[in-house]
């Protein structure tokens, strides 16, 4: 009976693979040879960039810029070349696990997903690439079983891992692409892609850590007469937030108050005082730290009627004998005050037209409309642009379309983002499909877009001929796009269809005459200025109607720029201004 039970125990302890923990396939840490010769022990191997970089025999960063699917032929067929011959379809169930990062300011994510039925016979394994989006950095990890390893229909069930991709910023989005290898020569549907978001500072590291994201969750009100006495829990000392502020209105008056606690008295709590407030008015108050961008808690007050003094009984009494004599006059003056009232209606009819207008002027600014929130998808925005402005200008597209992204409710389109699908479908047939689901089209016009035939380049070295190459899909296909746009632009103008869809945007060192021609006949925005109007024409909502307008802090003139997403875009905007003046200043003297 023991003896049994030691040969199950057996069975069971070494039936699993080493490598296979808490019910998913991690990889393990072999060279690229160990896989080439089938060891049994590299079945599921994590390959280093180095030992790619040997196998092919050139820098793979430099010759083509980020992740790219690896050559099979080259790292696992020169023994059995039918390994890389046969179709692999792409995986399934994609999805970010966050795991434990000691550095408070960035995060780790794990990959994982589950092979596809179809071709995991021949399957060799995976690449997974990872890529910010609005910026142009990757990384990637290249995931490969052994030459002597095949997987059974049931492995379609498992979950695989990859290792852990370090450092990504808080708060920020990015792109996870898992490819099935090897790839096919015609390629079809071999990878999976999901945009997600890292977690903010307060979601990893508790509120209390967290010097941008903190605010005061304790918040008592106490009224003594008409003074409001608001008592808040203060922020931890080692954030070093060492002044509030609060804010409180209603009909139009605003009351500010700073607030500089005294650490000495108490270190967790702090009163401060509200005068002024007027009896019977419910007031809307925020409270924050005296910081940049700081969250603010809001809290109402609603200042309460004071007790006035008891009435002696001897008045009551008097008041109670003069009674009929007030319900006379009473009746008496309802008459007067009715007839006067008429005569005022009357004169009503003869107020100056100028000065109504300015009463509804100034009612209107101090209604604020709120946007409504639903669960519709967000609406889908292909931009498209001119990659011969060179790359300060792609820059500043791919930082507008991050912030448009991020802070304007709204699923944003570029080539440069679905770089795999535009090289799978070709750069025009993807232009065509996005075009065609799309509920807007923004073309990003510029000096490079609307002057053809294009000026020579200037001379430069082949690293930044092969940089600029990597930031677009070339000015031709660009034009082709634009005059594509502008067909289906007339065609609905003959129509009589809706031209909403399509919209022209300039940045702030490009020109009106810089829009081409088949695109004057939509709306255009100047950006930044007129990301506020932007906004309501991709959410259909209107900016001014009666008794109020839409105010949105965060794509104000003044408020984008407060942002990280919307510093970034100002900060790419001003680079692309003075790369776009050397550039015409080049083709000036080159004129010449």
């Amino acid at each position: 009976m023991w003896t049994a039970a030691i040969v199950l125990y057996q069975v069971l302890a070494f039936g699993q693979p080493l490598w296979a923990q808490d019910g998913a396939i991690t990889p393990q840490k072999c060279s690229l040879d160990c896989v080439r010769e089938g060891g049994p022990e590299c079945e599921y191997c994590s390959i280093s960039r180095a030992d790619v970089e040997k196998a092919l025999g050139f820098n793979s960063i430099k010759a083509f810029g980020g992740c790219i699917p690896w050559p099979c032929f080259e790292l696992l067929g020169k023994e059995d070349p039918q390994i890389c011959q046969h179709y692999v379809q792409a995986p399934n169930d994609v999805k970010i696990e966050f795991v434990h990062e000691p550095n408070p300011k960035s995060d780790t994510i794990v990959v994982s997903w589950k092979p596809s039925y179809y071709g995991i016979a021949f399957l060799r394994g995976f690449q997974v690439s990872l890529q910010a989006l609005g910026g142009s950095s990757v990384a990637c990890q290249l995931l490969l079983f052994h030459r002597n390893h095949s997987l059974s229909a049931s492995h379609a069930q498992m979950v695989y891992k990859s290792d852990p991709f370090p450092g990504l910023s808080l708060g920020s989005q990015y792109a996870v692409t898992v490819m099935a290898l090897p790839v096919p020569e015609e390629w079809a549907k071999f990878y999976q892609s999901k945009i997600f978001s890292t977690r903010s500072c307060a979601e990893k590291n508790s509120l209390e850590q967290c010097r941008k994201d903190w605010y005061p969750k304790f918040i008592a009100v106490k009224q003594d007469g008409t003074t409001i006495t608001v008592t808040f829990n203060l922020a931890p000392p080692d954030l070093g937030i060492t002044s509030y502020f609060s804010l409180c209105h209603a009909n139009g008056e605003k009351k500010y108050t700073e607030i500089t606690p005294k650490s000495s008295i108490n270190k967790t709590h702090h009163s401060y005082e509200l005068h002024d407030l007027h009896e019977g008015t419910n007031y809307t108050c925020q409270i924050a730290a005296n910081e940049v961008d700081a969250v603010r808690k809001t809290f109402s007050v609603q200042v309460l009627p004071t007790q006035k003094d008891t009435v002696p009984l001897s008045v009551t009494a008097s008041l109670a004998l003069m009674f009929p004599l007030c319900l006379a006059v009473l009746i008496l003056l309802a008459v007067f005050l009715a007839a006067l009232t008429t005569k005022l209606q009357i004169k009503k009819l003869y107020l100056k037209p100028d000065i109504i207008k300015q009463h509804h002027e100034d009612d209107t600014q101090e209604n604020v409309a709120s946007l409504p929130r639903n669960g519709l998808d967000p609406p889908r925005l292909l931009i498209c642009y001119s990659s011969y402005d060179g790359p300060a200008h792609v820059k500043a597209v791919m930082k507008l379309g991050a912030f448009i992204q991020q802070h304007m409710a709204t699923q944003v389109f570029l080539d440069l983002w679905d770089s795999l699908s535009v090289a799978e479908e070709g750069a025009m047939a993807w232009y065509c499909r996005q075009i065609r689901e799309s509920d807007f089209v923004l073309v990003i016009c510029s000096w490079g877009l609307n002057h053809r035939p294009c000026p020579p380049e200037p001379e430069v070295d082949d690293d930044d001929v092969e940089g600029d190459r990597q930031m677009g899909f070339g000015s031709n296909c660009s034009n082709a796009v634009v005059q594509l746009i502008g067909e289906e632009v007339g065609r609905a103008k003959a129509r009589g269809q809706d031209l909403s869809k399509y919209m022209a945007g300039i940045f702030e060192y490009s020109e009106e005459t810089d829009i081409p021609t088949e695109l004057r006949l939509v709306s255009h925005y100047k950006l930044t200025n007129d990301l506020t109007l932007l906004f309501s024409h991709l959410h259909g909502v209107a900016l001014h109607r009666p008794g109020g307008y839409l105010k949105i802090n965060h794509i104000s003139d003044e408020g984008f720029s407060k942002l990280p997403a919307g510093a970034a875009l100002q900060s790419a905007i001003s680079a692309g201004e003075m790369a776009m003046r050397a550039k015409q200043h080049h083709w000036e003297e080159g004129s010449e």
